[in-house]
């Protein structure tokens, strides 16, 4: 294989497309998402996880994995600091939809997953809320006094919404989920979601549906209710904070002590960012389109737009987003 220059510019992969029982076809209406089908739940736009591994799909890389690209330009993708951290990029990003009920589930944290799975790995996510229509409900944490009896009983029952905080969610409203936080959402609403990279769920119930076997799927009920926090649920909605001294709108989503989530709001305009050497950045598109420009004197040029997301490489350094008009992009990283 010829030798060639380490991957210094917004890298683009193919989205992963999941269809879920509880999907619909809101990805491909809302984010642009053309290949998503009329049932798809999730679109997984960085992944390296076993079986799922995003592909570039732009520059000189294209059609190269993430794994492929991490095992050769380790240091320049993930950063100074992260490749020695992390064996693997240590972020899931995704689009969902949930156009009827996503099981009621609950995640793990680090310590139980080292103990109990295979991966290691526990589960802290953030929900962006980019479109909500009026039905739309979010499920975050047990009603302040519900006991485990309580929730049990109302389990068993087929009751158990008795005893969940159900909220209405609105555009820009921000759901954090650590773990150990019992969640759901359904009503067609569609999120950003920022995780660990993990993939593993505890369901406590699927509101009593089959899947395509006609059989109910898997519960797992016990798992569930070992790592289930009943009584310090936190804070149900963030709400944006402005980062004051940027020549542009910055704002802080969540700052958890697995990633940061901040937003870059542009309108016709060109800003300058300078790529930080000790971690990487995931852009992802929630609205407007423009470009990138990066590489000598910035005469390179990446579009984006809407439903798209974009990694950023630790050694790309310096480098232009152009904004053709009303441009919102979420910044995901790991400090």
């Amino acid at each position: 294989m010829p030798e060639r220059p380490p991957p210094r510019y917004p890298l683009r992969f193919k989205e992963i497309y999941k269809d879920k029982i509880w999907g619909g076809p809101e990805l491909a209406k809302v984010m642009a998402k053309k290949g998503a089908g009329k049932r798809c739940g999730e679109s997984w736009e960085i992944a390296q996880r076993d079986k799922d591994t995003s592909v570039v799909t732009n520059g000189a890389y294209k059609g190269w994995t993430l794994e492929k690209l991490l095992e050769l330009y380790r240091k320049d993708v993930l950063g100074d600091e992260h490749s020695m951290r992390f064996k693997r990029y240590p972020l899931l990003v995704k689009f969902l939809c949930c156009h009827d009920r996503l099981s009621l589930q609950v995640h793990p944290s680090d310590d139980y997953a080292q103990r109990y799975e295979s991966e290691g790995v526990g589960k802290m996510e953030a929900w962006y809320i980019l479109h909500a229509p009026k039905e739309s409900r979010v499920i975050r944490g047990v009603l302040p006094g519900t006991t485990v009896a309580e929730f049990k009983s109302h389990l068993q029952a087929g009751t158990i919404e008795q005893c969940l905080n159900v909220m209405d969610v609105k555009e820009q409203d921000v759901i954090f989920i650590p773990p150990g936080t019992i969640h759901s959402a359904y009503g067609g609403v569609v999120f950003l979601e920022v995780q660990q990279n993990s993939d593993t769920t505890y369901r406590l119930s699927d509101w009593g549906r089959v899947g395509a076997d006609k059989k109910p799927r898997p519960l797992h009920i016990e798992k569930a209710m070992n790592v289930t926090d009943f009584y310090s649920m936190g804070v149900s909605k963030y709400k944006a904070a402005r980062i004051l001294g940027f020549p542009y709108r910055r704002k802080l989503l969540i700052k958890c002590e697995k990633f940061t989530m901040e937003t870059i709001e542009l309108g016709h305009q060109r800003i300058t960012e300078k790529a930080n050497a000790a971690r990487s950045v995931v852009h992802t598109i929630v609205n407007g389109k423009g470009k990138y420009a990066f590489g000598d004197k910035k005469r390179s040029a990446q579009p984006f737009r809407k439903g798209e997301s974009f990694l950023i490489p630790a050694k790309i350094g310096e480098y232009d987003i152009v904004s053709h008009g009303t441009t919102e992009i979420v910044v995901s990283y790991v400090e």
